[in-house]
């Protein structure tokens, strides 16, 4: 009997000593495959940034580019924890800031301010624009400007009807300023022309802010400009019409295009973009910082006051309405003509 007793202690003894090695043994598997976890983890979010940014605007300084991604630097400092240095690369409409972009190590300390339809146009109507719209790999869009026709106060025209009637009898003699060739504004003036059946001269700048400037000189008889730069100056301007769907509450006094008989929408929407081939996980931690900006309420309404439409597009709503426009814009120019660089 007693040792019946003895071998049935040690076979408990020996099954508890199982169980507790056992125990251990999954303790520590689970410890490995925590481990694991965290490594796999971390290794998704690179130790990015460490240095500072360099944030291309295309433009000349002053422009809606500029102002925007002045509202922004300080906000991303905060979010991204480093320096944003702001550079001006002006010239071909935006080209050469997207051709040095597409250039550039593609580690996410380069980025660049983009705007549609420009990325768009200018590989279209251009030969050799230094960079492809594919190329192009956006990060975010988050505002929006429309575009509108403007005259001087003392301009003999008070009308959009009154424009057009004048520019019948006069081809080419009123004079239009804008933003460069082949921009939003460029290819608003060529659908005027085409829907009204009349002939006007386009006068390019390097940017918004010039044109402005040489419109408010008394350089040009008139102006396409962005909402904002209405807005500013509507004291001293009769904007005659806008390219919004409906009206714009900050010109609700504007008529639009379509209000007027002329199917055109004409506006610029303007985002961020890397160079093509930066890693997915380095585009994740900029989005993430021009998303929590697109939030922000402040900021939103600040740009509403200042004549913005403010927009929220991350990486992959961008990239679908990159590729939407697109398709929009190659069908226009096409009904418009070749450019004469493409003929």
């Amino acid at each position: 009997m007693r040792k019946l007793k003895f071998v049935g202690l040690l076979a408990m003894v020996v099954l508890l000593s199982m169980a507790l090695v056992v125990g251990c043994t999954g303790g520590q598997k689970a410890d490995e495959g925590d481990k694991a976890k965290d490594q796999e983890q971390t290794a998704e979010k690179p130790d990015f940034p460490t240095k500072p940014i360099t944030y291309i605007i295309p433009f000349n300084p002053g422009g809606q580019s500029d102002v925007e991604a002045r509202r922004q630097q300080p906000l991303l400092e905060e979010a991204l924890g480093t320096k944003i240095n702001i550079t001006y690369k002006a010239g071909g409409g935006g080209a050469v800031g997207w051709t040095e972009l597409i250039h550039t190590k593609p580690d996410g300390y380069t980025i660049a301010g983009i705007n549609i339809p420009h990325i768009i146009l200018q590989p279209i109507a251009r030969e050799n624009a230094g960079y492809t719209t594919e190329q192009i790999n956006p990060v975010a869009i988050f505002q929006g400007t429309p575009i509108g026709l403007a005259v001087l106060k003392d301009s003999p025209f008070n009308t959009l009807e009154d424009f057009i009637n004048y520019a019948k009898e006069n081809p080419g003699k009123i004079t239009v300023g804008g933003s460069g060739t082949w921009s939003g504004h460029h290819i608003a003036l060529l659908q005027l022309q085409e829907l009204a059946g009349i002939e006007l001269t386009y006068v390019p700048s390097s940017g918004a802010a010039p044109s402005v400037t040489q419109f408010l000189g008394g350089h040009t008889d008139a102006l396409f400009a962005n909402s904002n730069d209405l807005v500013t100056h509507k004291d001293k301007i009769k904007i005659l019409a806008l390219g919004s769907e409906e009206r714009f509450e900050a010109l609700s006094d504007v008529p639009t295009f379509k209000e007027l008989g002329y199917e055109m929408t004409p506006s610029i929407d303007r985002g961020v973009a890397v160079p093509p081939g930066t890693p997915e996980e380095i585009k994740s931690i900029l989005e993430d910082a021009f998303i929590q900006i697109m939030e922000n309420e402040a900021v939103r309404e600040q740009m509403i006051e200042q004549g913005f439409v403010p927009l929220k597009m991350d990486a992959k709503a961008a990239q679908e309405h990159i590729n939407k426009k697109q398709k929009e814009y190659s069908q226009l120019l096409e009904d418009l003509g070749l450019p004469e660089e493409k003929k």
